[in-house]
């Protein structure tokens, strides 16, 4: 009965952002490495994806996968960025409506679960071109590739519906202030005025869906693709079949080590401050990080981009 007050709230209910610094000076300096790191990890993945899209060479199911991954990093950035630069901007004054923050937290889910799900399926592809190479443009054929990519999106998507749906179901009492810089499940679901068990029952079957079985298939993966290295002969055999997947080994250890540090524990250990850092990590630093992983760890791929570049800086002299 102590929320009758509040549940009687008629007006439009808006939230706001907790700022990261009360002084400006602090803000401001946020707000510039922010920017500067969404600013790079756009143009990186961008030129991932440009790169492999023009590259004839790069045209295999492994830098098909890489192509996708960087797509949704480029959307998974700016679901987050623009909102979050704007709010450290002017704190007092950027307010997010009820269905603006169900909007950012579906497609922040969606996408964030696709990723995690797509690189599960590269473990994949990359378990079939080291454990069965003889039979790799069988098993991975373009039908099948398309597939996994199709079903990564379409298996976040449900995802990101249902648990979207049934957060944003529950009674908010008035305007507040969300304790994260982006409408995450867990400091929008303490907002409400009413029992959260069921919804934090479900983001944590989510999380399992997501982060729990395809890290455990990645690691079963990861078993086999170590198991087959070591029984290769030549050095140099066994360091380019290491150096294929050390990168995607980088990016998954980044991923799924944030992500499960707030999905994973229990509701009731989650830490505002603690919230703020890891979701840096992984809504800012990691797009980042990943495109230079790759392209710096990859020969074929960093050739591809320079010739791209070179063709570019070409046609520019030219016109």
């Amino acid at each position: 009965m102590e929320h009758t007050e509040d549940t009687n709230h008629t007006g439009p209910i808006h939230f706001h952002f907790r700022p990261f610094s009360k002084l400006p000076e602090v803000q401001l300096l946020i707000f510039v490495a922010f920017l500067a790191m969404y600013l790079v990890s756009i143009s990186g993945n961008v030129s991932i994806f440009l790169t492999i899209w023009v590259s004839r060479c790069l045209h295999t199911p492994m830098y098909f996968f890489l192509a996708n991954l960087a797509a949704l990093e480029t959307f998974y950035s700016s679901t987050i960025a623009p909102l979050t630069l704007a709010s450290i901007l002017a704190a007092e004054s950027t307010l997010v409506s009820l269905p603006g923050c169900g909007a950012q937290m579906f497609f922040f889910i969606f996408l964030g679960s696709a990723d995690c799900i797509l690189l599960a399926v590269m473990a994949y592809d990359r378990f079939v071109a080291i454990c069965h190479p003889l039979h790799y443009s069988l098993i991975m054929s373009w039908r099948l590739c398309v597939r996994l990519a199709l079903g990564s999106l379409l298996l976040g998507f449900i995802l990101a519906m249902q648990l979207t749906v049934l957060i944003f179901q529950l009674p908010f009492c008035s305007s507040k202030e969300i304790s994260l810089f982006y409408c995450d499940v867990l400091p929008v679901m303490r907002l409400a005025c009413a029992d959260t068990r069921v919804h934090e029952a479900t983001l944590f079957v989510v999380s399992v869906i997501v982060l729990t079985i395809p890290f455990l298939l990645i690691t079963l993966s990861y078993v086999f693709i170590v198991a087959a290295i070591l029984k290769i002969r030549s050095a140099e055999g066994r360091r380019k079949a290491f150096s294929t997947c050390s990168s995607h080994l980088i990016v998954v250890l980044l991923q799924y080590g944030c992500t499960s540090l707030i999905y994973l524990c229990p509701s009731s250990s989650y830490s505002p401050e603690r919230g703020q850092v890891v979701s840096v990590v992984y809504t800012f630093i990691t797009p980042l990080l990943n495109p230079l992983i790759y392209s710096m760890r990859n020969r074929e791929l960093k050739d591809a981009l320079k010739r791209v570049m070179m063709r570019f800086l070409l046609l520019e002299k030219q016109e």
